[in-house]
């Protein structure tokens, strides 16, 4: 097959091809050609219209004759079967003869006589003009307005169609047929190729529709050395690595866009199944085993800032496949990547890239936008095949330490850490993992992450796909506190330390925002990465968030709860720390009386929601408990406000005619948080009213294994599973209200909810039984040992 001047020769035997054969061809089309498909592929709404003579039929002496290329009408008919995608054929034939001709099914449009001649009324006084001598671009207009397209790709092969190519614009593309001067941006040479470019065009928007069949998300194993975290599937490919930050943008992130956003995968040449996968125990190194081959994964702890090596290592007697393919910036810059002695140097990133694989013989390809590289490797006894991404670096130097002193240094600081913890005896093992866990999402700069993961879906096919990256000074005042119960109090400093960085950039305590960087800057602003299909087809993908903007009154209680913990573990409380406590209580008197957006971050009206207002109240409660045990000063008005919100939470928050303490003081609709009232201690566990919530709460908000947030409309469309955390919560109020054979059996059910290498996402949904939401997430490995815990005092 030779390629001329962007044209595409394909032989004359090629139009009796089979459609798998269309798609080979698909490879010899222009670079402009593939990646215009690609952008098509990806727009909300998008129209697909093709001339006939020219375009689905060959143009020739027989033209009363002529029939569309079977692989033209197979590709219509699939793109005119995906949602948001109107296929439509628009011909100077009259619309009985195209009809006849063109067997397409009737989901496809025609539109005949030079677009004169609708087969369904346009609906769309436009239409009138629709046989002037520009006929066929007005009827294109008519169709793109009605349907809303945000992008359309007209197929044209004769003269007549170059109107329609002028009138094309913005996101549009046009692909000429066959020579001559042309409009259209693109050209093939001629139909078996046009058929080649609406297969691949029906294949790439299916899968960004719909998404690649993924793996579950609660089997997915994360790597960490506390800078960097990784996703590994249960087959060891690298599903999800961003650099150089843990919200930087990715570089491996085929958990949401398939492999055009990246593939670092090791298989056996021979095929067949992994076995099993687990961590090394008391690490955050990973094992996967197939039948005489294993792979061991671990992020190394060398390297300064801005520099991340994640370390491979092949291992057993049988031939193993790698592929690797980088894609930076989740796919939107081209890679290149070139051999060098001892590995591979990857541009295109906004940063230094290089594997270190020596001895391994590497194949580069290309699809014309981004490379691609492939090897076989042979690993032996005593001699396996270690693979070294080295991010932040273009060095391929040996390094300083052999592969196995490299793992023991990456593995031993996780062990040593977990030995000095104090750990309950109620389902012991997992409890480790989750503190390993939960320490893995702790960053070095104090900030601790919410997840290790964006846009991983609350509901499948659904729009609620949120950016967790970031930390949340609830979240993370949380997390470091359950390491505290524990016995482990560096990462509470170090949170500490950030949160009093935060708090001193701000004019008041009062303006702290609800999210920041894990460094303490501000998020980026909230973005659609539209190249990627998403999670099972779940869009929008997003980075940044929104919420940082929102008003959360509840942050500040976490935060004196934390200190209180701390200081009853060391038995003291430092000036500096007593200064941050008088803020968060000076934050309290300045802002308790607002409406807010709620721990659940809805994007809705602000509403009096109990469960802020409980927290507002914890943040006194903290304060004067503090004062009181360590001799410090506490303000005049602290009691008594705190005395007031309770008042008002006592009075407002309980509803009658829910017979329970409800989401906001506006309405009786029931919320998992309100359960604080009680787990906080603003009131005895023993009251009827706490009691009656808990009821509420079991009867209206918990499904089986699992308890959901909430059941109200919440400005969003779609629905989600059950909450992990909220779970817990009930499993609390059911020990605290003497229901321990329920707090028990509930607690089985959420253990059950774990991966095979015990790491916990954000939800469940009962009805499917698949996990949901970002994984590994913090909230749920922190709800799982405090409940161990609690089960464990009897």
């Amino acid at each position: 097959m030779a390629v001329m001047q962007g044209v595409v020769r394909v032989p004359p035997a090629a139009e009796s091809r089979s459609f798998a054969d269309v798609a080979v061809t698909l490879h010899a089309l222009p670079v402009d050609v593939r990646r215009r498909v690609s952008a098509l592929a990806r727009t909300p709404r998008l129209i697909v219209a093709c001339d006939y003579d020219g375009a689905l039929a060959p143009a020739g002496p027989d033209a009363d004759a002529a029939r569309p290329l079977p692989e033209a009408v197979r590709a219509l008919r699939r793109l005119a079967a995906l949602p948001e995608t109107v296929c439509a054929v628009i011909s100077a034939r009259p619309l009985r003869d195209l009809a006849v001709l063109s067997r397409l099914p009737d989901e496809v449009r025609l539109v005949g006589a030079h677009g004169a001649e609708f087969d369904a009324e346009p609906c769309d006084s436009r239409a009138e003009t629709c046989d002037s001598v520009d006929g066929k671009a007005g009827a294109l207009d008519v169709l793109r307005d009605q349907v809303g397209a945000t992008a359309t790709l007209y197929v044209g092969g004769g003269d007549g169609e170059e109107p329609v190519f002028a009138r094309l614009g913005g996101a549009d593309a046009g692909i000429r047929v066959g020579a001559g001067e042309t409009a259209a941006a693109h050209r093939v040479d001629d139909t078996p190729s046009a058929a080649a470019v609406l297969t691949a065009l029906a294949a790439e928007r299916r899968a960004w529709l719909f998404g690649d069949r993924p793996v579950p998300i609660e089997r997915m194993s994360m790597l960490s050395n506390r800078r960097s975290v990784a996703l590994l599937g249960p087959d060891a490919r690298l599903a999800w690595f961003c650099h150089p930050e843990p919200d930087s943008d990715a570089v491996f992130a085929e958990v949401l866009g398939g492999r055009e956003a990246g593939v670092f995968a090791v298989r056996p040449e021979h095929g067949g199944l992994p076995l099993g996968q687990r961590y090394l125990p008391g690490t955050m190194t990973v094992r996967t085993r197939w039948s005489r081959l294993d792979v061991t994964d671990y992020l190394a702890h060398e390297g300064g800032p801005g520099r991340t090596d994640l370390v491979r290592v092949i291992a057993g007697s049988a031939p193993a496949r790698v592929e690797f393919a980088p894609r930076p910036e989740f796919g939107r810059t081209p890679v290149r990547i070139t051999r060098a002695a001892d590995g591979l140097r990857v541009e295109g990133a906004p940063y230094p890239m290089a594997l270190h694989s020596p001895g391994v013989e590497w194949e580069v390809t290309s699809d014309g936008v981004h490379d691609s590289a492939h090897a076989v490797v042979l690993p032996s006894a005593d001699r396996p095949v270690v693979l070294e991404l080295r991010c932040g670096t273009a060095s391929l130097a040996p390094a300083a330490e052999p592969e196995p002193e490299r793992r023991e240094r990456a593995g031993s600081p996780w062990s040593a850490w977990l030995e000095g913890l104090s750990l309950p005896h109620t389902d012991r093992n997992l409890v480790g993992r989750s503190a390993l866990t939960l320490r893995g999402l702790c960053h070095p700069a104090g900030g601790v992450l919410a997840a290790a993961t964006t846009s991983l879906p609350e509901e499948i096919g659904g729009v609620r796909n949120w950016d967790y990256r970031y930390c949340w000074l609830r979240d993370g005042a949380l997390t470091v506190q359950t390491l505290v119960d524990l016995g482990s109090t560096a990462e509470a400093d170090a949170f500490l330390d950030w949160v009093h960085r935060v708090v001193a950039a701000l004019p008041g305590p009062e303006l702290l925002r609800p999210l920041y960087t894990v460094r303490g800057g501000d998020l980026r602003p909230e973005e659609v990465v539209d190249s990627l299909s998403g999670y099972a087809g779940s869009r929008p993908v997003r980075v940044g968030n929104l919420a940082d903007h929102q008003v959360q009154l509840d942050v500040f209680g976490p935060i004196v709860e934390l200190v209180d913990r701390l200081s009853r573990a060391r038995g003291t409380l430092s000036d500096r720390d007593w200064d941050l406590v008088r803020a968060m209580a000076e934050a309290v008197e300045h802002r308790w009386e607002e409406p807010d957006h709620g721990i659940w971050e809805e994007r809705d009206e602000p509403r009096h929601r109990v469960y802020s207002k409980v927290m507002c109240w914890v943040t006194l409660d903290r304060a004067l408990r503090l004062a009181e045990r360590h001799g410090r000063r506490a303000a005049a008005e602290w009691a008594a406000l705190r005395d007031r919100i309770a008042a008002e939470v006592l009075e407002h928050g309980w509803s009658e005619e829910a017979q329970a303490f409800t989401t906001a003081y506006d309405g009786t609709d029931l919320d998992a948080a309100s359960l604080h009232i009680g787990l906080s201690g603003l009131i005895d566990p023993a009251d009827e009213r706490f009691q009656a919530t808990v009821t509420a709460v079991e009867a209206e908000l918990r499904s089986g294994p699992t308890v959901y947030r909430y059941r109200r409309e919440d400005g969003l469309p779609g629905g989600e599973g059950g909450f992990h955390l909220c779970t817990t919560w009930l499993i609390e109020a059911y020990l605290l209200t003497g229901r321990r054979t329920e707090a028990e059996e509930l607690f089985k059910h959420f253990v059950d909810c774990a991966g095979p290498t015990g790491l916990i996402p954000e939800e469940f949904d009962p009805v499917s039984e698949r996990a949901l939401g970002n994984h590994p997430q913090a909230y749920s490995h922190l709800g799982l040992i405090r409940c161990a815990r609690l089960l464990d005092l009897g």
